[in-house]
């Protein structure tokens, strides 16, 4: 798919990966962006010119069925979905500031929102030209760590159900893929690992992979990931178990 005149909305694009992808597909695209934070969003809409922004909490799922609601009755068809937002508590069940609250609201927003999204926007993605969804996922999808064990739940989940998702629409136009990616420099992983990609990087490779029909797209260093799980599963799983 060549990504220029191409209608694209893209979750959580106002900071880290999603912004970067969102300043890279500007100049020649409709973006309709949606970001949970006001503040951010407004400015991203100043910024980028005809930019097409929505505030919304996707980890709420009546707002997620309203603003899906409202693009698919705008906008005649989509060209690309691009499921971006996420987050990550990394405390585990057995410390103090664990946040019991925070379960229901992270698999919301990573998987469940996903998945309702995909659903919700098939009206306008099911047309005559090739479209895409693109689901962003991790090496953890891959192989968990111990922390963060609803976050590496999501992304194995996000896994299967992207692999199942591609058999239901293997016959229609929407190509399902998936971005699996490394430790990424942004405000998520502050304070940890080492030689990280940057945002910009990792956009670059996430917009190639799209571009040349990547249904699984291993980025960075989960390309060393999956080949030490076909030849070692024990030693990488032992590897991430400690990251």
């Amino acid at each position: 798919m060549n990504i220029k005149e191409k209608r694209i909305v893209i979750t959580g694009g106002t900071s880290g990966i999603g912004y970067e992808i969102v300043k890279q597909l500007h100049p020649h695209n409709e973006l309709i962006v949606i970001s949970r934070d006001s503040t951010k969003i407004n400015a991203l809409a100043k910024k980028f010119n005809g930019v097409v922004t929505i505030q919304a909490d996707l980890s709420n799922l009546k707002e997620v069925e309203t603003i899906a609601d409202s693009i698919v009755k705008r906008f005649e068809s989509i060209d690309v979905l691009i499921n971006n937002a996420a987050s990550q508590h990394t405390p585990t069940f057995l410390d103090n500031e664990f946040d019991y609250e925070s379960i229901s609201k992270e698999i919301t927003l990573n998987f469940t929102s996903v998945c309702c999204l995909s659903y919700l926007l098939l009206p306008a993605l099911l047309h005559e030209k090739k479209s895409v969804i693109l689901n962003m996922n991790s090496g953890l999808g891959l192989a968990p760590k111990t922390s963060s064990a609803i976050y590496c739940g999501t992304k194995g989940a996000i896994n299967i159900f992207s692999q199942s998702l591609r058999y239901q629409l293997e016959d229609s136009n929407i190509s399902v893929q998936q971005a699996f990616l490394a430790l990424v420099d942004t405000a998520m992983t502050k304070g940890r690992g080492k030689n990280k990609l940057t945002a910009t990087e990792a956009a670059s490779m996430i917009i190639r992979g799209i571009e040349q029909d990547v249904a699984e797209n291993y980025i960075g260093k989960v390309k060393l990931l999956r080949a030490l799980l076909r030849i070692s599963p024990s030693l990488a799983k032992r590897i991430l178990k400690n990251n």
